[in-house]
C-alpha cells in the first residue's frame, strides 16, 4: 500500500516540475511575442534564458533540460530566418550554438547554485538542530548537582556546569578556555601519563583527586572521566563528573586514627593482662604454702585437743579450718579469673536466688 502511494507522490511531483518548465517557457515566449508586437526588439534571448534559469532553480536539471530544448526549438521557429519553420541555415548555426551554450550554462549555474544553497540550508538546519540539542544537554547537565565539565584533548575547558561552579567556586565565564589542571591545581593518585594512557585505551578512568577551589581550600573529589571520539575514532573531548568526598575522607581518616589508637590500647591491655595473670599465678602459688600449713596444723591441733577443750574452742578451730578452705577456693578463683581473657566466652543461666543466699551466708 505504501509503495503505490510513494509512486503516486513521485508522479505528482514530476508533473508539477515539468509543468513549471512548460509554463515558464510559455510565459517567456508570450512576453517576447508581445514585446515584439509593440516594437521591442532583441528581448527573446534574455526572456528565454530567464525561463531556463527559473526552471533549473525551482524544478531541477530534468525540467531545465526540457526548457532548454523548447527554447532552442521555438527560438529557431519564431526568431531565426526563415521564420515559422524549423529549417536552420548555415549562417544561423553560430547564433544557435551561442544561444544553446548560454542556455546550458544558465541551466547548469542555476542547478549548481540551487544545490549549493540547498546544501547550505540543510547544513544550517542541522546546525540549528545540533545547537538546540547541545543547549538542551547543557541545561540538563546544569540540573545535576554533580560537578560536570568538558575539556578538549589539550585540557582546555569548553563546558562548565552549575555543579562545577558550586563545588570549585569559578563561574563558567571564568573557567571556560582555561587549562583544567592549572586552574584546579589537580593532584593525581598516579602519574598523569598513566591516567591519560588508560583513558585512551579504555575510554574511561575513575579515581580520587585533590583540587584547590577558588577560595584556596583543598577538596577531595571522586572523579570519573569519559572519552568522546569523532566519526574517525579520534579522541576529541573528555567529559568529567565529580563528587565532593572531602568530609567522607576526613571521617575515614578519623576512623583510621581511632583504630590505630585502639590497636595501641589493645596491645597495652594485653600486656597488662599478661602481667596480671603472672601476678595472680605468683600470688596464688605463694599463698597456697602458708595456707596449707595453717589448715594442716589446725587439723592436727583439732585431733589432739578436741577431747580436752570445751565446745567453744572446738567451734573456733572449725571456723579456722572453714576459713582456710574458703581462702583456698578464693585463690583458685583468682587464678581462674586471671586466665579468663584466654577462655572462650560461654553463656549460661544463673540463679539469682542462689547468689543472694550465698552472699547472705558469707556476710553472716
Amino acid at each position: 500500500m505504501a509503495q503505490p502511494k510513494l509512486q503516486l507522490q513521485f508522479a505528482h511531483s514530476a508533473v508539477l516540475r515539468y509543468g513549471l518548465a512548460i509554463a515558464s517557457f510559455a510565459l517567456a515566449l508570450g512576453l517576447t511575442l508581445l514585446a515584439q508586437r509593440y516594437g521591442f526588439r532583441n528581448v527573446e534571448v534574455p526572456l528565454l534564458l530567464f525561463a531556463v534559469a527559473v526552471t533549473a532553480w525551482h524544478a531541477g536539471p530534468g525540467p531545465a533540460a526540457l526548457a532548454v530544448v523548447l527554447s532552442i526549438a521555438f527560438f529557431d521557429y519564431f526568431f531565426t530566418e526563415p521564420r515559422y519553420t524549423f529549417y536552420v541555415t548555415y549562417s544561423d548555426i553560430p547564433y544557435l550554438i551561442v544561444f544553446i551554450s548560454f542556455a546550458l550554462l544558465v541551466a547548469w549555474f542555476s542547478a549548481v547554485r540551487r544545490r549549493v544553497e540547498g546544501d547550505l540550508r540543510q547544513a544550517r538546519d542541522h546546525l540549528q538542530i545540533e545547537v538546540v540539542e547541545r543547549t538542551q544537554q547543557a541545561n540538563l547537565l546544569n540540573l545535576t548537582h554533580d560537578a560536570t565539565f568538558v575539556r578538549d584533548m589539550d585540557f582546555l575547558i569548553t563546558f562548565w556546569n552549575l555543579g562545577a561552579q558550586e563545588l570549585y567556586g569559578w563561574a563558567p565565564e571564568d573557567a571556560v578556555g582555561k587549562h583544567s589542571h592549572q586552574l584546579l591545581q589537580t593532584v593525581f593518585p598516579a602519574p598523569l601519563e598513566d591516567v591519560h594512557a588508560e583513558l585512551l585505551r579504555t575510554g574511561r578512568w575513575e579515581g580520587e583527586l585533590k583540587r584547590t577551589t577558588a577560595q584556596g581550600t583543598t577538596v577531595v573529589v571522586a572523579a570519573r572521566y569519559a572519552l568522546r571520539r569523532d566519526e574517525q575514532a579520534r579522541p576529541v573531548a573528555i567529559l568529567e563528573t565529580s563528587n565532593d568526598i572531602t568530609e567522607r575522607k576526613r571521617r575515614e581518616q578519623e576512623i583510621e586514627n581511632l583504630n590505630l589508637e585502639l590497636a595501641k590500647r589493645s596491645t597495652a591491655l594485653e600486656a597488662i593482662n599478661k602481667e596480671l595473670e603472672a601476678f595472680a599465678y605468683s600470688v596464688s602459688h605463694d599463698l597456697r604454702a602458708p595456707l596449707r600449713h595453717i589448715a594442716g596444723f589446725t587439723e592436727l591441733l583439732q585431733k589432739k585437743v578436741s577431747a580436752v577443750v570445751d565446745e567453744k574452742s572446738n567451734r573456733y578451730i572449725a571456723m579456722i579450718l572453714d576459713s582456710a578452705k574458703r581462702m583456698g577456693n578464693l585463690i583458685d578463683d583468682l587464678l581462674a579469673f586471671s586466665r579468663i581473657g584466654r577462655a572462650e566466652t560461654q553463656k549460661t543461666q544463673v540463679s539469682l536466688a542462689q547468689l543472694v543466699k550465698e552472699a547472705l551466708t558469707e556476710v553472716r
